[in-house]
C-alpha cells in the first residue's frame, strides 16, 4: 500500500508540474505577443509571477494586471517616489522588505516584493482585495482599474481554484467585516501558517506601512 501510495503522490505531484509548465508557456507567450517582450524575458516574468502567486496565495492575473498597469512589463521603470520596476515598489516606504535586496529591478525580486506588501494589506483588510489594492495603489479608481484588467489576463494565466478561495474567504469573513466586492476579490485566502517575516496581528511584513507601493 505504501507503494502504491508513494506512486499516487508521484503522479500528482508531475501533473502540477505539467499543468504549471503549461500555464508558463501560455503565459509567456501571451506577453511576448502582446507586449513585446523577448521570449527569455516574458519566461522569467511568468516564472515569477507563479511563484509569487503560489507563495502569497494569490490569483497569476491578478499580479499580471498590476505589472501591466504599473509598468507594462517594463522591469527598469521608475515612477513618482522612487518607485522602481515590474510592480513599482517604493523602497522608501518599505525598507523592512528590502535589507536584503540588492537590485530591485531585476523582476524575479521585484514581484516577491511587491506581492509581499500587496499580501501584508490583504492580511490587515481581512481578505479585502478591493481595500488591499487601495492600499497599493492609493485610490479606489486603482483597485477599479486593476479589478477590470485582470480579465485580461484571465484566460492566459490559469486559474488558481477560485471556487475555493471565494468559499474560503466567505467563512473566514464575517457579515459585518467583509464588504461586498466582485469575483476577483474572493479569489484570495489567507494561508493558514504565517510567511516568515510577517508579525503582528495584522499580518504585516516587517517594516510595511498601510500606504502606497
Amino acid at each position: 500500500m505504501s507503494r502504491l501510495l508513494c506512486l499516487i503522490v508521484l503522479s500528482l505531484g508531475l501533473m502540477q508540474t505539467a499543468t504549471a509548465d503549461e500555464n508558463n508557456d501560455r503565459m509567456s507567450a501571451y506577453l511576448t505577443q502582446k507586449f513585446g517582450l523577448a521570449k527569455e524575458k516574458a519566461q522569467k516574468i511568468s516564472a515569477a509571477v507563479q511563484s509569487a502567486a503560489s507563495k502569497y496565495s494569490l490569483p497569476p492575473a491578478l499580479l499580471l494586471a498590476i505589472i501591466s498597469i504599473e509598468s507594462r512589463f517594463k522591469e527598469k521603470a521608475k515612477g513618482a517616489n522612487g518607485a522602481t520596476g515590474l510592480m513599482q515598489v517604493v523602497p522608501a516606504a518599505h525598507r523592512g522588505l528590502l535589507r536584503n535586496v540588492k537590485d530591485l529591478t531585476e523582476p524575479t525580486t521585484n514581484i516577491e516584493v511587491g506581492s509581499a506588501i500587496l499580501y501584508g494589506y490583504m492580511r490587515s483588510a481581512n481578505g479585502d482585495l478591493n481595500a488591499a489594492l487601495k492600499s497599493y495603489g492609493g485610490s479606489q479608481a486603482y483597485a477599479k482599474k486593476v479589478n477590470l484588467r485582470v480579465e485580461d489576463f484571465a484566460d492566459v494565466a490559469g486559474s488558481q481554484d477560485v471556487a475555493s478561495r471565494s468559499d474560503a474567504q466567505a467563512s473566514m469573513c464575517e457579515a459585518d467585516r467583509c464588504e461586498a466586492s466582485d469575483n476577483w476579490a474572493n479569489a484570495f485566502t489567507i494561508p493558514a501558517v504565517n510567511a516568515a517575516g510577517f508579525n503582528g496581528a495584522a499580518g504585516l511584513p516587517s517594516g510595511l506601512p498601510v500606504t502606497s507601493h
